[in-house]
C-alpha cells in the first residue's frame, strides 16, 4: 500500500491514526510446536477481547502477557498492509523461548484490533491500559497462573499500554518495554517522514477529532506522566539506535523516572519496525530477562 498519495493517503493515515486496522491472523503458535488456547475475556470497561494462552504446563507457573503495538494483532505485525514502509514483526519465537523457560504467554489482541472488539478512538495506551487489566485478571483467575508472578512485554503503544496501566493494576513483575513513546512526538516525525513537510501540521490537527470524540488528547499523551508509578516492577526499556520516529532521550527519560528500571538498551537498528524486530531475533534474551525477574 505504499503507493498511495496526497489526500488519499492523508485521509488513510487519519483513519488508521484514529481507528486502527484488523490485520488478518497468518500464523499461530502451532508453527513453533506450541499447543495454545483461543480465549475471550473482558477489558475493565467490558470490551470483549481476544487472545491466545500458551500454556507451559506449569500448575504454578509465571506468566508473562504480550501486547502489541499500533496496528498489530496477537501475533505481531504483518507487513504490506499500510501507506508506509514497515517490516514484519514476529512475537512467536520470543514465545516459545518464555515458554521452554516455564512462563504461561497470553499473546493480546488490543481493542480495534485483531479479533477483539470495539473502543474507538484508539489513544495510544490511555484507554487500552483497561485491556491490560482485563488481560491480569483473566491470568489471575487461572488455577495454573502465579497470581503474584505476572509480567508483561510490550512494543510500542503496547509498551505505552502497560505503563498506564500498573499503577492502577495489581502487582506486574515486570515489563519488557521496546520503544515506548511520546505520541506528539511520534506523530510530528512520523508525519513528516510520510506525507512531507505539510505531515506535522496534520498530525496536530487528530486533537480536534479526539475533543469531537470526548477522548484524551494526542497532545497530551506522556508515559513519562505514570514512569514514576511504576513502583516495584522492574523495567528493562529497549529502543532502536535508527529510529526516525521515536526518540532515544525520551525513552532515556522514561528510564530516569521509573523506580525500578535497569536502563535502557540501545539496540542496533536502520528504522523504527528494526528496533521492534529485537522481540524476534533476541527470543533467547526476552526470555532470559524474564527469568531473572519474572
Amino acid at each position: 500500500m505504499t503507493g498511495e498519495r496526497g489526500i488519499r493517503k492523508l485521509f488513510r493515515l487519519t483513519k488508521l491514526m484514529v481507528y486502527g486496522d484488523r490485520q488478518p491472523i497468518t500464523r499461530t503458535p502451532a508453527e513453533h510446536g506450541l499447543a495454545f488456547e483461543d480465549v475471550g475475556f473482558a477489558a475493565t470497561d467490558g470490551v470483549e477481547l481476544k487472545a491466545w494462552c500458551v500454556p507451559s504446563g506449569a500448575e504454578r507457573g509465571p506468566a508473562v502477557v504480550v501486547v502489541p503495538g499500533w496496528l498489530w494483532n496477537r501475533a505481531g505485525n504483518t507487513a504490506g498492509r499500510v501507506p508506509f514502509v514497515d517490516r514484519d514483526v514476529d512475537f512467536l519465537p520470543a514465545t516459545k523461548a518464555l515458554h521452554d523457560a516455564g512462563f504461561h504467554v497470553l499473546l493480546l489482541d488490543l481493542s480495534n484490533h485483531g479479533a477483539s472488539g470495539k473502543r474507538p478512538p484508539l489513544t495510544m495506551g490511555r484507554w487500552e491500559a483497561r485491556d491490560f487489566q482485563g488481560a491480569v485478571a483473566y491470568l489471575r483467575a487461572r488455577k495454573d497462573v502465579d497470581p503474584d508472578r505476572i509480567s508483561a512485554l510490550g512494543t510500542s503503544a503496547g509498551a505505552n499500554t502497560v505503563m498506564y496501566a500498573i499503577p492502577d493494576s495489581p502487582p506486574v513483575k515486570a515489563l519488557l518495554a521496546v520503544q515506548p513513546t511520546r505520541l506528539p512526538v511520534f506523530n510530528r516525525n512520523f508525519a513528516r517522514e510520510v506525507l512531507g513537510p505539510l505531515g506535522p501540521a496534520a498530525a496536530r490537527s487528530t486533537d480536534l477529532l479526539y475533543v469531537l470524540l470526548r477522548a484524551p488528547l494526542p497532545s497530551r499523551h506522556n508515559p513519562a506522566d505514570v514512569a514514576p508509578l511504576l513502583g516495584a516492577t522492574v523495567v528493562q526499556y529497549v529502543q532502536g539506535t535508527g529510529d526516525p520516529w521515536g526518540d532515544m532521550a525520551i525513552v532515556e527519560e522514561f528510564s530516569s523516572l521509573t523506580p525500578r528500571s535497569l536502563g535502557v538498551l540501545a539496540y542496533p537498528s536502520t528504522g523504527r519496525y528494526e528496533g521492534y524486530q529485537y522481540v524476534s531475533n533476541e527470543a533467547a534474551a526476552v526470555a532470559a530477562f524474564f527469568a531473572a525477574n519474572g
